[in-house]
């Protein structure tokens, strides 16, 4: 006997389902909350850079200058050689800081060996003779102006942009004499309402722009460290 089949429906148009669209909206959200993430890994790397800048900044003058004059006495071989690892302990942090702002690995590093250790004389030529280390010091000197410039900036777009967004409801409290605010001061308007319009103006134009603002200084003291504390070439010869 022969058994009968029933035949196959005909196949449906492909329709969005609620569940494809809960996916995208989930998507979306991460995409968001990452691009947040995003940018205040950047802004904390921005504004930790200035204490840690000032730190290195001191430490590598300090150590340099002492070292340097002390040197023909043989008394700053020692203080150098001071300098030059606390130049590598900063240059350390610095790479950690960039990665984790960037998440991206920066390239090779690469130290000369100490050959058993670095007591003695002999010792100390050794870890002056080290290249990086040397770049790790001049790091510590060239980024502290560049450090000091994009924390101000960094400050000024995000803390004023809100500060100006919310300047209405602050405004009450800030003294006046002939002028009314900032539009009176600059344009001579006398008007409350204008003014608290034009600093909000000001505050939406912050706030807007941010994001590349803060990343573009990101990159540019990210590229600063790269340049320095890095050097796959030297990696490669090793």
């Amino acid at each position: 006997m022969t058994q009968m089949t029933s035949p196959l429906p005909p196949p449906r148009a492909y329709e969005p389902t609620a569940h494809g669209a809960g996916d995208f909206g989930r998507v979306g959200r991460v995409g968001h909350v990452s691009r947040l993430g995003r940018f205040g890994r950047e802004l904390g790397y921005l504004l930790a850079g200035l204490p840690v800048g000032v730190a290195a900044f001191v430490i590598a003058v300090t150590g340099f200058s002492v070292g340097a004059a002390s040197l023909v006495v043989l008394l700053g071989l020692p203080v150098l050689v001071a300098a030059l690892a606390a130049a590598r302990a900063f240059a350390g942090v610095e790479r950690r800081h960039v990665e984790a702002a960037t998440g991206r690995a920066l390239p090779a590093h690469y130290y000369r060996p100490r050959d058993g250790g670095g007591a003695g004389l002999a010792g100390w030529l050794r870890a002056l003779r080290d290249p990086q280390s040397w770049r790790d010091l001049t790091h510590m000197l060239v980024a502290f102006p560049l450090r000091v410039t994009t924390f101000c900036i960094a400050v000024t777009w995000t803390v004023g942009g809100l500060g100006e967004l919310l300047y209405g409801a602050w405004s009450w409290s800030v003294p006046r004499d002939e002028e009314s605010g900032l539009l009176d001061l600059m344009f001579g308007i006398d008007s409350r309402l204008a003014d608290i319009a034009f600093n909000t103006g000001i505050g939406v134009v912050l706030l807007a722009t941010a994001v590349p603002v803060v990343r573009g200084l990101a990159a540019i003291q990210a590229a600063l460290a790269r340049g320095l504390l890095t050097n796959p070439s030297a990696a490669r010869t090793r």
